[in-house]
């Protein structure tokens, strides 16, 4: 299983991510893969990245079909794909109705329609051919730019393996990694999926990991994901509560044994014993996200190292 890792790091200001790259590289990360949510933009870290490495690959992981225009896609991919080298490959995915309608004002409509005709838009745009409305890229890649897409059900799975390059799922127990793999059903491509590290002790990082977990799961389409894995019975009174405004009762109703399976808890040995299950699983990328203080980033970066 390749390692990759989350940038840009909570807690530490953009100016310092090219020191932290520079680290990763040296020890042995696969990749860096960038995530766009509340913090940056998931396209301005690869540049960073791009300008302080010389062999990871840079995935944007991910950014969403509905924010930005085909186009402009296609353009952006196009210019980090140049200043990488070629070591770009466009992470996309269709997000959620509360990214894309409640923060951004855009219609959140026919989500596998949307990326399947935007994958198809930036396969032929960036092989340089003219396309809809009749934009060409002045200067489009050397070589073709892999794509990856964010999945989580069996939809957005299958069309993955039909016409990306890759998978990235997120948030996944171990108890599903095997309905996800099979789902997925394509051996010779990447299907990578996030974990969210948690340093200090497994009761400390335990209430962490409760906090951010109601966080997504109380978003539809997370709530679908659980849903789909089995753990309907748990998960639904946490978002009845959430929906209720009942926040405090929410966190309260995260299931445990859920989370545990999530997230990587406890001391670093015993996290990394978890990564290698999920690998045996079928889960061919890991991309750690460290949820802790900036402080243990250098001590997480080290302990994950390949």
């Amino acid at each position: 299983m390749r390692t990759g890792l989350t940038i840009p790091f909570d807690g530490f200001p953009l100016r310092e991510l090219p020191a932290l790259v520079k680290r990763a590289e040296a020890a042995g990360y696969e990749s860096v893969w960038s995530a766009e949510s509340t913090g940056f933009d998931g396209f301005t870290p690869m540049a960073v990245a791009a300008l302080n490495s010389e062999r990871m690959r840079l995935v944007t992981g991910i950014v969403n079909v509905f924010t930005r225009g085909r186009a402009l896609l296609a353009q952006t991919a196009a210019a980090l794909a140049d200043l990488s080298g070629g070591r770009f490959t466009l992470g996309l995915g269709a997000s959620s109705n509360v990214i894309v309608e409640q923060w951004n004002a855009v219609p959140f409509e026919r989500p596998l329609t949307r990326m399947r005709e935007t994958v198809d838009y930036l396969r032929r745009a960036l092989a340089g051919e003219r396309v809809d409305g009749g934009f060409r890229l002045g200067s489009p890649p050397a070589e073709p730019v892999p794509i990856v897409l964010a999945a989580l059900r069996d939809r957005m799975l299958r069309l993955a393996a039909k016409t990306a390059d890759g998978a990235f799922t997120n948030f996944l127990p171990l108890s599903g990694a095997s309905q996800v793999v099979k789902t997925f059903a394509a051996p010779d491509k990447e299907l990578a999926c996030r974990f969210f590290s948690v340093p200090g002790s497994e009761d400390e990082g335990l209430a962490t990991a409760s906090r951010a977990f109601v966080g997504y799961a109380t978003v539809p389409v997370y709530s679908e994901f659980f849903r789909w894995l089995g753990w309907a019975e748990e998960i639904d009174p946490v978002v009845e509560a959430w929906t209720a405004g009942d926040r405090k009762r929410a966190l309260e109703l995260a299931p445990e044994r859920l989370i545990r399976e999530i997230f990587l808890l406890g001391p670093y040995e015993a996290q990394r014993e978890r990564l290698a299950e999920f690998g045996a699983a079928g889960i061919t990328t890991a991309v750690i996200a460290v949820l802790g203080p900036p402080g243990e980033l250098p001590a997480a970066i080290d302990a994950f190292a390949p």
